[in-house]
């Protein structure tokens, strides 16, 4: 065999090229795992702060068995609580996304899909303790009398607001991951 130009070099001795390392899903499952756990308890804190923004809303009490009727624009105070869940909702999952991105050793579908399944958790935690700390909050009189103005907690109306923290967690991970221009996401491996 010849070498090619003279420099020493030839297709067959220099052997196969190096393949690139593999990834192995199976060594991505237990940071997955837990990083969907810390996702999810993060909605605690979520959910603490949605019941201190949340405004109540008051409502004059109209029959002598209790029956409430909501003042006037008080009744847009329903929507300003699941305003509010949805943007906190939005911002934690863009944090959540970014943070992910950022555990350079793991990058992955599988570290995704557990900071999304972690966030929905996490949504759905934050729902039922930020609905809990918020009656905490506003405390409920037992017998009011006819015609007086009390406080109704904060309420979430829709199911549909858990899905603000899942799907704003995978546009932030999937943009930073089409932004990124390498074939293994940066992650390093071998």
């Amino acid at each position: 065999m010849s070498d090619q130009a003279g420099t020493g070099w030839s297709p067959t001795l220099a052997g196969p090229a190096p393949r690139p390392p593999r990834i192995v899903a199976k060594a991505d499952l237990l940071p997955a795992f837990s990083a969907a756990s810390l996702i999810s308890l993060a909605g605690l804190f979520v959910g603490w702060v949605w019941a201190q923004l949340a405004p109540p809303q008051r409502v004059r009490v109209v029959t002598r068995d209790g029956a409430q009727a909501p003042l006037t624009a008080e009744s847009w105070h329903r929507f300003d609580g699941l305003a509010i869940f949805v943007l906190l909702g939005l911002v934690t999952g863009v944090l959540v996304g970014v943070v992910v991105w950022l555990l350079r050793a793991r990058r992955g579908p599988v570290m995704v899909v557990g900071a999304v399944l972690g966030s929905l958790l996490g949504a759905w935690l934050a729902m039922r303790m930020g609905l809990a700390f918020a009656q905490a909050r506003v405390a409920a009189i037992e017998s009011p009398e006819l015609g007086a103005v009390v406080e109704r907690a904060p309420v979430l109306e829709s199911a549909w607001v858990l899905l603000a923290q899942p799907l704003t967690t995978a546009f932030a991970y999937g943009t930073l991951a089409a932004w990124n221009a390498r074939d293994d996401l940066g992650r390093r491996l071998g």
